[in-house]
C-alpha cells in the first residue's frame, strides 16, 4: 500500500541545456520507471503511489519532467512537445542506467509511455498503461458522454464558454469540479501526494500539449492517434483503468485490442487513480503482472 517515502538517491541530469531532477527508491535489480501524468505536474502524486514497490524487490524511479517540480521551468513553449519528452526519458534512463524498464505510464505519462516504446521497444521490459489512451478523437467523443451527465443546459452553458474561450467563468469552473469528482478522483478528501502535484500544477505545457482542463482538448495532441502503431509494441502489456475514469474503459479496451500481448484490469469504485481510490485490488493486479514478467 501506498505511502509517502524519502528517495534514497536524488539526481540532476541535463536535458536540451536544462536541469531535470530524477528519483530513486530501493536497489532492486529491476527497474519500475514511472511517467507521470500532467503534462505539468510534477511527479509527487506517482512516485508516493509506487515507491512502496521496493518492499517487492523492485528499485523505483520518477522524474520531474521539465517544466515541473524541481526541474528546471523555461517559458519557451516550443518545447512543450511528446517528441521532446521522449527523448528527455531515453536521456534520463541513460544517464541513471536503468538498463531495461518496466515503464508505468500514467495518464499523459501513458501517451508518452506508448511513444517511447514505438522509439525504443529495445529498452523495454514490459509496459504498464494506467488510466490512458492511445487514440485522443476517440476520448474526446468519450469525454462529450461523460459532459452529456450534466444534463443539456450545463453542455449548451460549457460550450458557450469555450466558444469564447472564457474558461474561469465561476459556472464553467463549477461544472468541471463536478466532472472532477466524478472522474479524477472520487474521494472525499484527496491525499496528500495528489494535492502536493495539483499545488504546483505548471499550466505552461499542460495548456500547450492539452487544454485548459481535463474534459477540454485543444492542444497540440487533440490529433494524436497510436492505435495503427500498437501492434509494433511486442513487450507484455498492463492497461489499467477506473471503471469512473476520465479516460474511459472504452478508450482502454481500444487499447487492448490493438495490442499483441496485453491484459485489462477495470477497478471498481475508482476513477482516474485507483491506486489511492482502491489500493486493495490494484496493487495485487500490479504486482500479479510485475512477477510473472521478472527477469529473475
Amino acid at each position: 500500500m501506498w505511502r509517502e517515502i524519502e528517495p534514497d538517491d536524488r539526481f540532476e541530469v541535463e536535458v536540451d541545456g536544462y536541469r531535470v531532477v530524477a528519483y530513486s527508491h530501493g536497489n532492486g535489480s529491476e527497474t519500475v520507471f514511472c511517467l507521470n501524468g500532467g503534462p505539468g505536474l510534477p511527479c509527487d502524486y506517482l512516485r508516493e503511489a509506487h515507491s512502496c514497490l521496493i518492499d517487492q524487490g523492485y528499485r523505483v524511479v520518477t522524474f520531474d519532467q521539465l517544466g515541473t517540480g524541481f526541474s528546471d521551468r523555461p517559458e519557451d513553449a516550443s518545447l512543450w512537445t511528446i517528441g521532446r519528452y521522449v527523448e528527455e526519458t531515453e536521456t534520463v534512463r541513460k544517464a541513471l542506467g536503468l538498463g531495461k524498464v518496466h515503464m508505468l505510464g500514467h495518464s499523459w505519462g501513458g501517451w508518452l509511455a506508448i511513444d517511447y516504446a514505438l522509439t525504443y521497444p529495445e529498452n523495454l521490459r514490459t509496459l504498464i498503461l494506467e488510466d490512458t489512451v492511445a487514440d485522443m478523437p476517440h476520448l474526446v467523443s468519450e469525454l462529450a458522454r461523460l459532459r452529456a451527465a450534466l444534463g443539456p443546459e450545463t453542455v449548451a452553458m460549457m460550450q458557450k464558454h469555450e466558444a469564447q474561450g472564457i474558461y474561469a467563468h465561476p459556472e464553467y469552473l463549477a461544472a468541471v469540479t463536478i466532472l472532477n469528482y466524478r472522474h479524477v478522483c472520487r474521494l472525499p478528501e484527496w491525499p496528500v501526494p495528489v494535492r502536493r502535484s495539483l499545488d504546483d500544477w505548471n499550466m505552461g505545457p499542460y495548456t500547450t500539449i492539452q487544454g485548459p482542463n481535463e474534459f477540454l482538448y485543444i492542444g497540440n495532441l487533440k490529433d494524436w492517434n497510436r492505435i495503427p502503431d500498437l501492434h509494433r509494441i511486442k513487450v507484455p502489456v498492463l492497461i489499467t483503468t477506473g471503471e469512473h475514469d476520465e479516460l474511459t474503459p472504452a478508450c482502454a479496451l481500444r487499447m487492448k485490442l490493438a495490442l499483441p500481448d496485453a491484459e485489462l484490469k477495470v477497478f471498481a469504485n475508482a476513477s482516474h487513480m485507483p491506486f489511492y481510490e482502491n489500493p486493495g485490488d490494484y496493487y495485487p493486479a500490479l504486482l500479479g503482472f510485475l512477477s510473472r514478467h521478472r527477469a529473475d
